[in-house]
């Protein structure tokens, strides 16, 4: 049945599953004080809920891509959106926190239609189109968070805070029966195998990592023992589950870098401004403003993510992807950088976030290019998957240190957190993104 629908509709369903899958990724967050309330749970048990989709997400994202170079993207792509609606289902219909988990877990597996949509779009769409394409897919995880926090307010005041979770379903189900209905086959590796080894060792240094901020310090020793025998088994391995020698590409490695640093300012910052809009007017830095007028703020960063994601791909042909990254970095950069100097009215919220928006977008587009470009037609699956892991652990950074640094800064007898800590949080999110001009500098200048 594949390629009945006509392939012109191949990267427009290949947008509308990426972005259903970013918005069930980030739907939990505006949710968690009621899904706290709802499930009688502790707030670290809410958190959790965030937590293991992007556990689970980390560890899928490039078995996905290797399992999709290997038997074909249209039928990994079909497992993935099944498995990924299932979570959904359970996650929106579970009366407690084990069961809410275990459906956040399986959801996670969504993580898998990054980098198979980068495989469908870079076989589907004319190599002129195909950096405008792969452009605004990188931008479709931060649109999809956004888009979640301006729906969020009006969903559970009307509906109720389980209808957000069900939400990405009434996406990803009518996604499934497209793919199945248009996605061509796709070329395929003529032989291989994949390392399950490699996506055991994966899975749980990352658990550990991950997971440090919040059980403890002890794991992060864990999750560094256990990444050196990854390593060690990746490197022996006659087919890794990641190769280490496409990592070690310039184009790939630095590409790699600067999608770490990137998530991490996208959520280490736009965590950030929510709570500053909501605090208190009294403590003389804050709004007071309602829940739809923190979402309302996330709607031209999403904008301006989604066109700075189109518009990367026609830059990219004309400048090269590195100076793409450049302007990105520049422009995120400055936008939070403004904010954490300039945060005395909403305006400047709007500017500085915008701005950060347009900036994120292009970097986004420029990585996702930058490793499309530096590999094989065979490895893009696992290549783009890696980049789109390392974006996710980025992002979990960037929301847990942000959280710990507006944390510390509340004083010892309670109360709301002080001014400094968002002046640290904007200003360490910056610093992320002069990381970012770093590694386009060293970036290959062309393709």
């Amino acid at each position: 049945m594949a390629g009945r629908g006509g392939r012109g509709l191949v990267p427009l369903l290949a947008f509308l599953g990426v972005m259903a899958y970013s918005l069930s990724m980030a739907v939990v967050s505006p949710a968690l004080p009621l899904i706290q309330e709802g499930l009688g749970t502790s707030a670290a048990g809410a958190a959790w809920a965030l937590t293991a989709m992007t556990l689970s997400a980390a560890v899928a994202t490039p078995l996905a891509g290797g399992l999709g170079d290997l038997f074909g993207p249209r039928r990994v792509l079909l497992g993935v959106l099944a498995v990924a609606t299932a979570g959904m289902v359970v996650a929106a219909s579970a009366a407690s926190l084990p069961v809410m988990l275990v459906g956040r877990a399986l959801a996670g597996v969504g993580g898998g239609v990054f980098p198979l949509a980068y495989t469908i779009i870079r076989e589907t769409v004319p190599p002129a189109r195909t950096s405008a394409a792969v452009g605004l897919m990188s931008s479709m995880l931060g649109v999809g968070g956004a888009v979640s926090w301006c729906v969020a307010g009006p969903v559970i005041d009307h509906l109720g805070w389980r209808w957000l979770l069900w939400l990405p379903v009434c996406g990803l189900v009518p996604g499934w029966f497209a793919a199945w209905w248009i996605v061509p086959e796709g070329r395929r590796r003529p032989a291989g195998r994949i390392d399950w080894w490699g996506a055991v060792l994966l899975a749980a240094w990352l658990a550990a990592g991950l997971a440090a901020p919040t059980l403890g310090a002890h794991l992060l020793a864990v999750a560094a023992v256990l990444a050196g025998v990854w390593l060690a088994v990746e490197a022996r391995a006659d087919e890794p589950l990641v190769d280490l020698r496409l990592m070690r590409l310039r184009g790939v490695w630095t590409a790699n870098a600067a999608s770490l640093l990137s998530g991490f300012a996208l959520m280490g910052g736009g965590v950030l401004f929510p709570l500053l809009v909501q605090l208190p007017a009294s403590t003389g830095f804050g709004f007071g403003g309602s829940a739809t007028q923190a979402a309302m703020l996330q709607l031209p960063s999403a904008v301006g993510m989604s066109a700075a994601g189109v518009a990367a791909g026609v830059l990219d042909r004309r400048v090269g992807a590195r100076r793409v990254l450049l302007a990105g970095g520049v422009l995120a950069g400055a936008g939070l950088g403004f904010v954490s100097v300039a945060h005395d009215a909403m305006w400047q919220l709007y500017a500085g976030g915008t701005v950060r928006g347009v900036g994120l977008g292009l970097a986004y587009a420029a990585v996702a290019n930058l490793v499309v470009a530096a590999v094989p037609a065979t490895h893009t699956g696992v290549a783009t998957g890696v980049n789109t892991l390392l974006r996710t652990v980025g992002a979990s950074l960037g929301t847990q240190v942000s959280a710990v640094i507006v944390t510390a800064s509340v004083p010892d007898g309670g109360g709301f957190p002080a001014e400094w800590g968002f002046v640290l949080g904007f200003t360490v999110s910056a610093v992320a993104m002069a990381g970012v001009l770093a590694a386009a500098a060293a970036a290959p200048c062309r393709r």
